[in-house]
């Protein structure tokens, strides 16, 4: 059996027009990586060395089973302690077992794993605190995406990352950051192919509901796609047909909705990619501004672009542009950078 459908049997076993944007928000209201209300005043009180809120959100999030929310903010938290941990610190000191803090500690550590010139062998080292940690969350399947995102990095073979995989969507089937983590592992940056994504991440948004994040999967796979040199066995057509998907969903939700945040940016990404440029320009009226930093920010080569910057320019291009087709790599040069807060 291959990969593909040992993960995609997992998920099953255990289970419009976009209208024109009216106008863009002014360049200085976009916000890049704007917090939630209920996260903003939890990063606020971390950096003033208050862990307090932090750890009644992400318990909040635990009991209610907001397995979504709880995977993003264990994120964000864990990008605010990668610059300022004291906050993190004086948590653990307080209470050394508390699962959310060390759930927040398991993520920072995974990215510092990430980020060494010895990836692997550092991502190994914590193989025994990511399985204890996973495998301690009887319900929570944000530990399995974290031990997910490690076996990637530790290059795990099929056979393990399969068995995580059905630990994780034992938790929660339409999991969208388990299923954006197994779509990383079959990508052809990694041990698949583009084909392999595809038919990974069209399966997967076939079976989600229609509110569901996990229908932008497809345009996700799109994205990795665009980003490399032309691929046979994915012709254009199945690029549109993602992005189609992902306008369907993206319509779904109210226009400045910082919920579909980076689908949108992602799905603005592509259609400009692809220069579908009315679409982009409804896509970005409907972000409003809420900028993320990816896709803008992915680095290409050595340089990192500025997200914000480049989200502005490529902005720019959608509604200046519309008669012809300019390469995303030629947009975000010659604005002047601007920072914001870590992004998801």
């Amino acid at each position: 059996m291959s990969l593909l459908r040992a993960l995609m049997g997992a998920v099953r076993s255990f289970r419009h027009s976009p209208r024109p944007a009216a106008g863009f928000v002014p360049d200085d209201d976009v916000l890049l990586d704007a917090p939630d209300e209920r996260l903003a005043p939890a990063l606020v009180a971390a950096a003033l060395a208050d862990p307090e809120p932090a750890a009644k959100l992400l318990a909040t999030t635990r009991d209610a089973g907001e397995w979504e929310d709880r995977d993003r903010y264990v994120t964000r938290f864990a990008t605010f302690a990668y610059s300022r941990d004291d906050w993190l610190t004086h948590w653990l000191s307080a209470a050394p077992r508390d699962p959310d803090a060390l759930l927040v500690t398991a993520q920072l550590a995974v990215r510092r794993a990430w980020e060494s010139p010895a990836r692997a062998e550092r991502l190994r080292e914590l193989t025994p605190l990511i399985r204890a940690m996973a495998e301690e969350a009887p319900h929570d399947p944000v530990p399995w995406r974290l031990a997910l995102d490690h076996a990637r990095g530790a290059h795990a073979g099929p056979t393990v990352f399969e068995s995580l995989w059905e630990q994780a969507v034992r938790r929660s089937p339409h999991h969208y950051g388990c299923h954006v983590a197994a779509l990383k592992y079959l990508s052809a940056q990694w041990y698949g192919s583009h084909r392999a994504a595809f038919d990974f991440a069209e399966q997967a948004a076939d079976d989600a509901a229609p509110d569901s994040l996990v229908r932008a999967l497809p345009v996700r796979a799109a994205y990795d796609r665009l980003r490399v040199a032309p691929d046979a066995s994915v012709p254009d057509a199945r690029i549109d047909r993602a992005a189609d998907r992902a306008l369907v969903l993206s319509a779904v939700f109210p226009t400045g909705d910082p919920w579909p945040a980076e689908v949108r940016n992602l799905l603005a990404y592509v259609l400009v990619e692809r220069a579908r440029w009315e679409e982009a320009r409804a896509e970005f009226g409907r972000i409003g501004v809420h900028a993320t930093s990816f896709p803008w920010g992915a680095a290409r080569g050595a340089v990192r672009e500025d997200p914000l910057r480049r989200f502005l320019a490529v902005r720019d291009m959608a509604r200046t542009e519309p008669a012809r087709r300019t390469p995303l790599r030629d947009a975000g040069e010659g604005r002047a950078g601007r920072g914001g807060p870590g992004g998801h």
